[in-house]
């Protein structure tokens, strides 16, 4: 793709401005990405808007049962998600956020800012507007976004092999269609449902727990036998009893 080799140039002249000049916490990035460019380094103590951009997009890295807030504010476990991202693909796991760390995210976004795996298709086969559901159409698609990084981060641990998603965002009208429960996550648009495909659905029930679900339902929890949901919920709540979750 034109888009990512232009992107992947930039980010090694980054890089190379980088060893060259010092990293000093108000460097200026290249714009690298048509997505988002960072355009300072972060660590401990940062906020802001890039902050959140970055927290999107290692939220699924806050370690075993954790959930990320996702909320502008650089504190102790950001600066741990972060160090976990690194790690997962070899980079130097200081948890601060420069230029290797934004090279490495660059890669793995499209231009649309979904993860290079996952589409905004495939988490809503039921409308193109995100409309009709629990929330606005704007937050439902966020909330999709969120949920596909998170995807992303358990695709790669799973040695980067395919997920397929079944169902993702749906409107009341198409909860109701497929007799979904009232108050299910798929109307806020922060639920996937996966099938099974190279791992068994216990084998992402369990390996999401890793990744920041607080909702995980799978084999041995009433009707799911045949796929596994992973949701945002407010609270934990775990049931695959055939996965011994």
């Amino acid at each position: 793709m034109p888009g990512r080799s232009v992107r992947l140039l930039l980010s090694l002249v980054m890089l190379m401005a980088a060893s060259v000049t010092g990293v000093v916490a108000t460097a200026t990035a290249a714009h690298a990405d048509t997505c988002y460019t960072w355009s300072r380094i972060l660590s401990q103590g940062a906020s802001g808007a890039d902050v959140t951009q970055l927290q999107i997009r290692v939220a699924g890295y806050p370690g075993y049962g954790a959930v990320l807030a996702v909320d502008g504010s650089y504190g102790p476990a950001t600066t741990a998600a972060v160090k976990r991202f690194q790690a997962a693909y070899g980079l130097t796991a200081d948890g601060v956020a420069g230029p290797a760390t934004f090279s490495k995210l660059y890669a793995l976004q499209d231009d649309d800012c979904t993860p290079v795996h996952f589409t905004y298709a495939e988490l809503n086969d039921c409308n193109t507007t995100w409309a009709g559901g629990a929330v606005s159409a704007a937050t439902a698609r966020a909330n999709a976004l969120r949920t596909m990084w998170k995807l992303e981060a358990l695709r790669h641990a799973l040695g980067d092999q395919p997920i397929t998603v079944t169902s993702g965002f749906r409107s009341h009208a198409c909860n109701d269609a497929v007799g979904g429960a009232s108050g299910s996550r798929h109307l806020y648009g922060d639920a996937a449902d996966l099938g099974a495909g190279p791992h068994s659905l216990c084998r992402l029930a369990q390996q999401a727990r890793n990744h920041g679900f607080n909702g995980i339902l799978g084999p041995g929890y009433p009707g799911h036998g045949d796929h596994t949901h992973l949701d945002h919920r407010a609270s934990r709540f775990w049931s695959a009893s055939s996965c011994g979750i």
